[in-house]
């Protein structure tokens, strides 16, 4: 077959970026009145770039990975930084799940965007955003890798933000910024941490090859592979470098990822467009914090601290999330609730994978098998993950569309009006919640599989994310009978929704197409590896059809699946009986567990923590009450207190200018005394 060639490879990332500058710098200043066609051109743009990511896939599993570079691109103390294009597994089935979801979106936005005096901003936005995400997934280098990565965090700002004539929507869009800056400041520490401690010479010395040292110095990550042992025994503030750079690394996913405790800023993200969510959540801001952590899981592997950081977080954050989402009310932000529970599992999956085979006998090379391994585990999780949460976005978009309102205790009985809208957020909840047979069912069993395998005092990470299968079913059906069923709640049944849009309606064609393909992909996706393909493209060595791997699937370590399967509909279940039989009725369950209520509906009270105490005690009345003393009685009082000694010298001249001719020939009669007697002295004595 024909492999794609590498400029094919960075076509996908300039098109959209092509996109992006015509929209930016054409189309919005001089065709404004066509705006239609920034929409156009967006589809278009991204639609080839899903071609070509498709063409990548398929070169990458007949022929392997795919460089292109490294090509210089700038010095700094002796390390020449470049700039390089990496398309192996994780990378090829990254692009495609980016440019998939996107074009979706975007399909989807020409319905939804409709009429918005913001549309050819929107769609520039957009362009840019799937651009950033596609240059961050590429980059075979850190410093290329962290120029993407914020850029990535600049659109979500400008995308949440993107109504920011609403003070919410600004405020939400600060609150993204700046809680995701805490992450990236690890990420930044780690790879400064990196840079320092990849002497070329010391390297070589520890018999690294010259050119690996090189590129290693360089922040090269194929190159930092290959030196992480040595990096693993070097000690710096009692751990190895690898740990805190490790650590450092996952501090950049914690905050992009929205992972406990920089979980904060995702429900707020709400405000922005409801397409936005839809790409934030499925492949783009969230899953890049995933990404980084499977892409730098070969210097992961020689942490076992790191990697207990890693399970330990994803899977407090899973159960923690779900909580939140068992008594909200905003359709949207239980979505955003399960999004960070899910994003949980994919790192609990990423961390019990690399401690079972850290503990395990991989003494040669463990960090080939851990790559191989851990990445197919949370990868299959995310492209299955996205798929259902892009549609259940979309979903609910419609549901706006045509309620005006994203509670859902103004919805329901919606789907006698809106029954293909139900169709699909049904499919996607189905998948969501982990329900055989469809997609989120096989990696989400995947992912519990190897946390059984976790000893000692792990065992509770398995446990954890057990109770959250339940909580996921539970929350989840929660949202279609509260959306779905009954009789409607709403103040009118004519209300509009999103654009002015009137009455209790299907949405359109160019918004059902979109969510009809997420939906079979939802349906289908997770198929994709029981016959080992998914496994066996990572490298895995993979055997068995279709149906012996499904067999083993549910007969295979205690029954897992089957007892997650019954977990699942369990949670269902009780969903159906609080939110449709009403035994009990969801107005007691509130006064039966009056505290859990109140502090999952208060959500811990994170953000009173934050605003109150760190920005309100911590920053304004401790740092910034520093530094304003500072800034007042030494920065203001060096330049005050200069003004004012030329103030008092000036006086003292100003009194000397008496302008009296006398006192001047005196004062010079005076001066002349002085020298002649000065010169006489001096003089005489030599």
């Amino acid at each position: 077959m024909t492999y794609i060639p590498a400029y094919g490879v960075l076509t996908i990332f300039l098109l959209p970026l092509f996109s992006f500058c015509v929209i930016a710098f054409v189309i919005r200043p001089f065709f404004n009145h066509r705006h239609l066609y920034a929409g156009y051109l967006t589809i278009g743009s991204i639609g080839v770039s899903l071609a070509l990511a498709l063409w990548t896939l398929i070169s990458v599993n007949h022929g392997g990975p795919i460089e292109s570079g490294p090509t210089d691109w700038i010095e700094i103390g002796g390390a020449t930084i470049t700039l390089g294009v990496m398309i192996d597994q994780l990378t090829a089935v990254m692009v495609v799940v980016v440019c998939l979801c996107s074009l979706m979106v975007q399909i989807y936005s020409q319905g939804y965007m409709h009429g918005d005096p913001g549309y050819c901003r929107y769609y520039a936005f957009m362009s840019l955003f799937t651009a950033s995400m596609l240059g961050l997934v590429m980059a075979d280098n850190l410093i290329q890798m962290f120029v993407f990565w914020e850029l990535v965090g600049l659109c979500s700002y400008l995308l949440i933000g993107f109504w920011f004539h609403r003070p919410s929507a600004a405020a939400a869009a600060k609150k993204a910024f700046i809680v995701t800056r805490i992450g990236d400041f690890g990420l930044l520490a780690a790879v400064l941490l990196l840079f320092f401690k990849t002497d070329p010479v010391a390297l070589q010395a520890a018999g690294v090859a010259p050119d690996v040292a090189q590129l290693a110095h360089s922040l090269d990550i194929g190159a930092l592979y290959e030196v992480a042992p040595e990096l693993a025994g070097i000690a710096v503030a009692g751990a190895a470098v690898m740990t805190w750079a490790a650590i450092g690394i996952f501090a950049g996913a914690v905050g992009k990822s929205a992972q406990f405790p920089l979980h904060v800023w995702l429900p707020d993200a709400m405000e922005g467009p409801t397409p936005v969510s839809a790409l934030i959540h499925s492949s783009t801001m969230v899953t890049a914090g995933v990404f980084l952590v499977a892409r730098c899981f070969p210097m992961f592997a020689h942490s076992e601290v790191a990697l207990t950081v890693v399970a330990a977080i994803g899977a407090f954050t899973a159960i923690f999330a779900a909580s939140m989402a068992l008594v909200a009310n905003d359709i949207k932000r239980v979505l955003a609730y399960c999004t960070i529970s899910q994003l949980g599992y994919m790192m609990l999956g990423l961390g019990a994978i690399g401690l079972v085979m850290f503990y395990g006998d991989h003494s040669q090379h463990p960090e080939v098998h851990l790559a191989r391994a851990a990445t197919a585990i949370g990868m299959f999780h995310l492209l299955n993950h996205a798929f259902a949460k892009a549609l259940l976005f979309l979903a609910s978009g419609s549901v706006n569309h045509a309620t005006g309102t994203f509670d859902m205790r103004e919805m329901g009985g919606l789907r006698k009006h809106m029954r293909w809208t139900y169709l699909v957020y049904l499919i996607g909840t189905i998948s969501m919640a982990g329900i055989w047979p469809l997609a989120c069912f096989w990696s989400k069993d995947h992912i519990m599989v190897e946390a059984m395998e976790l000893n000692g005092a792990l065992k509770v990470l398995f446990y954890l994310g057990m109770i959250t299968v339940f909580m996921t079913a539970f929350y989840m059906f929660r949202t279609v009978f509260m959306t779905f069923h009954g009789e409607y709640r709403g103040s009118s049944a004519g209300h509009g929704g999103h654009g002015g849009h009137g009455g209790l309606h299907e949405s359109p064609k160019v918004m059902l197409i979109p969510m009809f393909v997420l939906s079979a992909l939802a349906i289908g996706s997770g198929w994709l590896n029981n016959n080992g393909w998914f496994g066996r493209f990572f490298g895995e060595a993979v055997e068995g059809s279709i149906m012996e791997r499904t067999f083993n699937m549910f007969t295979s370590h205690s029954g897992l699946p089957l007892i997650s399967l019954v977990l699942a509909l369990l949670g269902a279940g009780l969903a159906y009986m609080v939110y449709i039989r009403k035994q009990p009725a969801r107005e007691s369950v509130g006064r039966v567990f009056p505290v859990p209520y109140k502090v999952f509906s208060r959500k811990y009270w994170m953000d009173e923590l934050y605003e109150r105490v760190f920005v309100v005690r911590v920053l304004v009345d401790g740092l910034f009450w520093v530094l304003h003393l500072f800034d007042t009685y030494v920065v203001d009082g060096l330049v005050n207190g200069i003004a004012g000694g030329t103030i008092v010298s000036g006086r003292v001249v100003r009194r000397a200018q008496t302008g009296r001719l006398q006192a001047y020939g005196l004062v010079m009669l005076v001066g002349v005394v002085l020298i002649v007697g000065f010169v006489y002295l001096f003089v005489r004595w030599t």
